[in-house]
């Protein structure tokens, strides 16, 4: 008997999902995430849908238990129906119960929501029939997919090459559910947290902050001096440093000057209207060099530019241009240094700037750490700049007085982990000897968790400070070093506070690291372990496989995660001796194609990412549970290439070919070739639309998530004629599907076509082209893409001659002119006069060239239908529509919706989705930006228009 189909192969709720993914980024307090950085981490309200999504069945399937279709005939019908949602069958109507379940489900509300996490695991035990079997992730990375198996009652197994990625997972997995339910063990914690301690993982929690706020009294009392206070201008108030700015200096080459010229890429302090501040160089020049010292000034002055851009620096003292040759040479010298340049307060109303203070800088400089990791950088050109300027080791990414913050409060962590255990027998807890690593649940591995997270805040301490972090002006607060994926070299920089309680200060840190305790599961676990994916071993009960993998050469994981591994190797090397056993993270057996690890180069590195890829693929095959799909989740790049000199470039991102294509098709060919068919492709937005237009690079889904099944070994063999003919029949239906409801947006719909096309490829052992070659991915693809597009022209063909005609010639000239001659041809062909088009201000014919008008503000809402009666055409109906959206909002859209009627208002959302895709191939980004909006907000608009004629049978259609 075939396994049920699951929901993921048929249908997603992906419009609330993608909105509840990008939602998540501005999610901080208690979200996990922030308990640690991890790259690409994937949105927990994709993992969480995607899991449920995967154990489900189609509600259609006929295998689909019978008590699970009892339970969806109980849930809620949608809030927005569709018209026909009577006439639709018992099963059509369980999947959008479902889905809009799903919806509901993926809001990050749901994690405390118990009684819906409860009707979400009650779903799952009746899906699977009393055994849901246990979720499987050998890429389990920043650890939200075995987060997510357990917030839904599954028992999760993880595995990670990288030990920073495992000890993050078992932060939020393993080991809260070791001890959940467990009261604080210091004292004050136990009187302050009360019966809430039994809570989840909010006894541990408590025990983090007091042994935290333990750990930096203690080093203020050690390293206090080092940090001291300051006095503002006017006043004999002593105000706590936020942060010391510096600038990087070098020698001018100009013989005349040879002035300690300072490396500043911007000098101002604070953007905020109305406290405008900034720092004021100001050069003496009759000293020999000229001397340099600073001020701070604000008001309504402008800041000078900065001294260094992407073209190299300038000397402010005698104008001299200096190349980066100059700057990288003094600095491998030893002779590029650092200034004070201001330093931050925290005031009675604010943030507080004041000048350079010679005292802090002697202080400041004082500083002799007793350890430093010495360990060198990778040899990653790409990511790492500053060994091109003197700065090679993970020592020299940060200030002496740094390094004896850091390297004291790592000690302190072992001074802390000894309280714990003393507080711990006291409190009753086992003195046995049992570490956490072995599974102790005893004091001394209660000790050894508290340990943990006190180390991972170290590690936020870490990321805020050191000498690679910028001042954001605009927040007033300090960047971290990761801003990106990558270390660049920073000219001015910021020196945090690790003792202050802002940003960039160990309790901030240690509020994070708490808080992310209080919001996980804390239930069900399995294991997390240091493991390739390539050596995956079997599992009993065999687990339903859900996964991240690399993507090809887009993040050095191992690489990047260095930075706060030699920090952690420090302070658990005694707690967890299985992850920190080597100076540095494994390299070698890592999945990512970066030639300058390899003799080959790129060509070789590409093999080496495919082949440990197929072997990864190929063992999830053999281990994964048969009933249930397969999901990889898979980003496409975005990788922020900076220029080798420039602090923060620009974020820059790529839909088309290249390296893109080259890791996408890379994934895919390792997919196919360990035996796995597609069966589904959904795109996962991560990041809100207006942001991704708005760099009109990169249009596609932040991510895509796949579903896979084994392959059939008798799969059998095909012609490219027969994958043609298979994809012309199969492929229409599953369109159509795609663009009936409201869970594909057009900024969506191209890369979820892909799914049903590959999934006809797929399920051929091969596919033979007329000359005997083996038609590979790229070609396959190309061919999909080829047939989406023939679809989608033919659904064009239906539109009304109007706006056929203002299709084809958007499509060419955009909203530029043309000649009067083209226009009078192409209108020939739709039956259509260009002077009736012009009546109806759909365009403007004269001096003999024609072009498209924009949307009139005329036209925009109700009133504007008034002035302007329509005109009848799906293309003035998809203007008005967009831009009273964009004007008046998604009421009164909806209200105009209603005037233009139900068939008119459908097909001119139709007509947005197909004008946006017209739009993001032209880069017209503008365009892109108004029509995605009209279809990512159709469902609200659908909604509000339903309320306002409720009781009547004049809805929306779903189109």
């Amino acid at each position: 008997m075939t396994a049920p189909r699951r929901l993921i192969e048929v249908a997603l709720p992906l419009a609330a999902l993608n909105r509840e993914a990008a939602r998540e980024k501005s999610i901080r307090h208690g979200h996990p995430s922030t308990l640690h950085l991890w790259w690409s981490r994937k949105p927990l309200a994709a993992c969480r849908i995607v899991l449920l999504a995967s154990l489900l069945p189609d509600p259609a399937d006929p295998q689909a238990p019978a008590a699970y279709l009892a339970a969806l005939d109980a849930l809620p019908r949608p809030a927005a129906l569709p018209r026909d949602w009577e006439q639709r069958d018992q099963a059509a109507r369980r999947r959008e119960r479902l889905l809009a379940f799903l919806a509901r489900l993926a809001a990050w509300e749901s994690t405390t929501d118990a009684a819906l996490l409860a009707h979400a695991r009650q779903l799952v035990a009746l899906a699977c029939e009393g055994e849901p079997p246990p979720v499987l992730d050998p890429f389990c990375g920043g650890g939200s997919i075995p987060l997510e198996a357990q917030r839904l009652g599954l028992a999760a197994y993880a595995s990670d090459l990288n030990p920073v990625a495992v000890l993050i997972t078992r932060a939020l997995v393993t080991i809260p559910a070791l001890f959940a339910g467990r009261p604080p063990v210091h004292p004050d914690a136990q009187a302050r947290l009360g019966e809430a301690a039994l809570r989840g993982a909010a006894g541990l929690a408590a025990d983090v902050r007091a042994y935290g706020r333990w750990l930096r009294d203690e080093a203020a009392r050690r390293i206090g001096h080092l940090y001291p206070a300051v006095r503002g201008e006017g006043t004999d108030a002593l105000l706590t440093p936020i942060a010391w700015l510096w600038a990087r200096t070098a020698r001018c080459p100009n013989p005349a000057c040879g002035a300690q010229m300072p490396l500043v890429s911007k000098w101002r302090l604070s953007d905020k209207p109305g406290r405008k501040v900034w720092v004021e160089p100001l050069v003496d020049r009759t000293t020999t060099p000229p001397t340099i010292r600073f001020t701070v000034k604000s008001g309504s002055g402008r800041p000078p530019e900065g001294t260094v851009n992407r073209r190299g620096a300038t000397c402010i003292a005698c104008g001299t241009a200096v190349p980066f040759p100059h700057i990288r040479a003094e600095g491998k010298a030893g002779r590029m240094s650092a200034r004070l340049m201001a330093i931050v307060a925290e005031g009675v109303r604010g943030r507080v700037y004041l000048p350079p203070d010679d005292e802090h800088e002697r202080i400041a400089a004082s500083a002799r750490p007793a350890w430093a990791p010495e360990a060198w950088l990778p040899q990653n050109p790409r990511d790492f700049k500053t060994p091109n300027y003197g700065m090679p080791t993970f020592a020299d990414l940060f200030t002496a007085r740094q390094l004896v913050a850091l390297t004291t409060f790592t000690d302190l962590i072992a001074e802390a982990r000894e309280r714990v255990r003393a507080d711990a027998v006291a409190a009753g807890l086992p003195n046995d000897d049992v570490p956490l690593a072995a599974g102790g649940t005893g004091a001394r591995a209660y000790a050894d968790a508290v340990a943990v997270y006190l180390a991972l805040a170290l590690d936020r301490l870490a990321d805020y400070g050191s000498a690679i972090c910028l001042w954001h002006a605009g927040r007033e607060t300090i960047c971290h070093t990761y801003a990106r994926q990558a270390l660049p070299m920073v000219w001015d920089f910021a020196e945090a506070n690790p003792l202050g309680e802002a940003s960039g200060g160990f309790l901030t840190a240690l509020d994070y690291s708490a808080n992310a305790l209080t919001t996980v599961p804390a239930t069900v676990f399995g294991t997390v372990s240091c493991a390739s994916a390539t050596d995956l071993a079997p599992l009993e009960p065999r687990p339903v496989v859900s996964t991240d993998p690399p993507y090809y050469d887009n993040i050095s994981y191992a690489d990047l995660s260095d930075f706060f591994y030699v920090w952690l190797r420090r302070a658990l090397a005694d707690v967890y001796p299985d992850l920190f056993r080597t100076v540095l993270t494994p390299k070698t057996d890592e999945l990512v194609a970066t030639p300058y690890r390899v003799t080959g180069g790129k060509e070789e590195a590409e093999r080496l990412f495919r082949e440990g890829l197929g072997q990864a693929f190929r063992r999830m095959r053999a281990a994964a549970h048969p009933a249930y799909p397969v999901t990889i989740f898979y980003a496409y790049r975005q990788r922020e290439d900076a220029d080798a000199d420039d602090e923060r470039a620009a974020p820059t991102t790529s839909n088309g070919g290249g390296e893109v294509r080259t890791g996408w098709e890379a994934m895919l060919t390792a997919l196919l070739e360990a035996g796995f068919q597609i069966t589904a492709s959904w795109p996962m937005r991560t990041e809100l639309n207006n942001r991704i237009i708005a760099r009109a690079a990169n249009v596609l889904a932040a991510s895509v998530v796949l579903a896979c099944r084994p392959r059939p070994e008798d799969a059998p063999v095909a012609t490219l004629a027969e994958f043609r003919a298979a994809l012309a029949r199969e492929l229409p239906p599953a369109l159509a599907t795609l663009l009936a409801g409201d869970h594909v947006r057009a900024v969506d719909l191209q890369q979820a076509a892909i799914g049903p096309g590959m999934a006809v490829f797929s399920r051929y052992a091969r596919v033979i082209a007329a000359d005997g070659h083996a038609v590979t991915v790229r070609e396959a693809l190309n061919l999909i893409s080829d047939a989406i597009a023939a679809y989608r022209y033919e659904r064009a063909s239906a539109f009304d001659g109007p706006t056929r005609f203002c299709l084809d010639w958007y499509q060419q000239y955009g909203w530029a002119p043309g000649q009067f001659g083209d226009a009078e041809t192409l209108a020939r062909g739709y039956n259509v006069v260009p002077d009736r088009l012009a009546t109806e201000k759909l365009l403007e014919a004269k001096q003999g060239k024609v072009r498209l008008l924009k949307a009139d503000s005329d036209w925009s809402g109700l009133d504007g239908l008034a002035q302007q009666p329509f005109g009848g055409s799906v293309w003035e109906a998809c203007l008005r529509l967009a831009l009273t959206l964009r004007e008046r909002g998604e009421a009164e859209t909806a209200m105009l919706a209603q005037a233009l009627g139900a068939e008119v208002a459908g097909r001119a959302r139709e007509l947005a989705v197909w004008l946006y895709t017209l739009a993001e191939q032209k880069q017209r980004s503008e365009d892109a930006l108004l029509f995605n909006s009209l279809d990512a907000s159709w469902p609200e608009i659908q909604r509000r228009l339903q309320q306002a004629t409720e009781g009547t049978q004049g809805q929306l259609l779903d189109t």
